[in-house]
């Protein structure tokens, strides 16, 4: 027994004097002329691309890496595609492998099993599913990392800021008089009267996370719950505010990574603060970009030990919508046309995903001190990101969500009740029952008793 102590004893002292650090990597991510968008086909490219960037952390047990996409959506086989590589070029394990795409429309998906069943099923129309790109985009991010990995800089600190971003999100589901969706307040909304109406349910904070080699940051990671889009269906592939906001920061800080997540935006889009109009592009940018500016101007530093970085994952059954069904989904792609997101391919996909391994998917959670970055699939409500941060007030609590995009959006039990787009036949692969099961999955990454 005093040998076992001992043992223990420097397995704690070796982990909290290991040296922590980042490694960050970033590569093109913008398809191809001709190639297939989420809705559209690239007709010009524009002067700023889409990115595929991360970060790896290493020196705490197995590297953990980050990666945010600026893409639609990566779902099914095209997520664990991305993760089995990046984990590969890390040197760690699937599990410790977190990907996320920003949910920019003018942009490609990625879907591995939705291409698979297109191809065995010889139908036509479903081009945005070829792969070829994606795979090359998931090549070179895991080439990026095994560059940038000997490149590693030490983290000596760690930080954390938050802000109000001002007038840009606002709650997209607005509830009439008899508790049922009235309108959907899109991300441009023409509507001069609902856009009028109250901003509603948002999470209006913009957090940084961040890590420092002394005084010179590293990283900021920053999360905010929102729509990315201004306008689009442009057939150009672009970044759209965020990525422009994202941009205009790292012309202040050209050593550091802006590392970007979209939050819990489901229901939330900047429909209030947007009418469509070209100009807004650059408004909505420049408001999310003041926002990230004053997140890190209040950060505050603390040492960073190795024993302060942790990794946890909780395995989650999600409830599959009742009302996706394989024969009828095969017959229905094999004799209608098809359309934009969400498609018969993808909600097929989901089914064929669900009757492979059960719906399982990992929600994950990056400990750093008292931060706790959780990592979550789909196209989350808001809610799902105030009641975290509730859950753990004590903590500094921040949400990645569109990471495994296959379940599509996911409401609120009450939401399915209230109607809607979000939680319609075509939007949403999961029934209402999922808010029992996520929450559960996210008590259980923030240790709630």
């Amino acid at each position: 027994m005093r040998n076992l102590f001992l043992l223990l004893s420097l397995l704690t002292t070796l982990t909290a004097s290991a040296v922590v650090k980042v490694a960050t990597f970033d590569v093109d991510a913008t398809p191809p002329l001709g190639a297939s968008l989420a809705y559209d086909v690239a007709i010009r490219l524009d002067e700023m691309t889409l990115r595929c960037r991360g970060v790896v952390i290493t020196g705490s047990g197995q590297p953990i890496v980050l990666c945010a996409v600026d893409w639609i959506g990566i779902a099914n086989e095209g997520h664990d595609a991305f993760r089995i590589a990046l984990a590969k070029a890390a040197g760690t394990t699937p599990d410790h492998v977190a990907v996320h795409v920003l949910h920019q429309h003018d942009a490609p998906g990625c879907d591995f099993t939705a291409e698979r069943l297109v191809k065995e099923l010889g139908v036509q129309g479903y081009a945005r599913f070829n792969g070829d790109y994606q795979r090359d985009v998931i090549r070179r991010a895991a080439d990026a990392i095994r560059v940038a990995l000997p490149n590693a800089r030490e983290a000596t600190h760690w930080g954390w800021g938050e802000a109000v971003v001002k007038e840009v999100a606002s709650q997209r589901r607005l509830l009439g008089t008899d508790g049922k969706v009235k309108f959907t307040r899109t991300s441009s909304t023409k509507n001069a009267a609902m856009r009028a109406e109250p901003e509603g349910t948002i999470d209006p904070k913009i957090t940084a996370l961040s890590f420092w080699n002394n005084n010179a940051p590293i990283v900021i990671i920053t999360h905010y719950a929102c729509h990315p889009q201004s306008y689009y269906r442009m057939g150009i592939p672009h970044p759209d505010f965020p990525g422009i906001a994202r941009f205009i920061r790292a012309q202040s800080m050209p050593y550091t990574l802006q590392l970007h997540f979209n939050g819990a935006g489901g229901n939330v889009t900047a429909g209030k603060y947007n009418d469509g109009a070209y100009e807004n592009r650059m408004i909505l940018a420049n408001r999310l970009a003041d926002g990230m500016k004053v997140a890190f101007e209040s950060t505050k530093k603390l040492p960073l030990l190795a024993s302060d970085i942790g990794w946890t994952r909780a395995l989650v059954k999600l409830p599959i919508a009742a009302h996706l069904n394989e024969a009828d989904l095969i017959l229905k792609l094999k004799t209608t046309p098809p359309r934009g997101y969400v498609s018969t391919a993808d909600q097929l996909a989901w089914v064929t995903r669900h009757k492979e391994n059960n719906s399982e998917i990992d929600l994950s959670c990056l400990r750093v001190g008292s931060a706790r970055m959780l990592c979550m699939p789909g196209e989350l409500f808001v809610e799902y990101q105030l009641a975290a941060k509730a859950m753990r007030p004590d903590l500094h609590v921040c949400m990645a969500a569109y990471g495994n995009y296959g379940p599509a959006y996911i409401g609120m039990n009450c939401s399915y009740a209230e109607g809607g787009y979000e939680v319609g036949p075509q939007s949403s692969n999961v029934a209402p029952e999922v808010e029992s099961v996520l929450f559960a999955g996210m008590k259980q990454l923030l240790e709630v008793k």
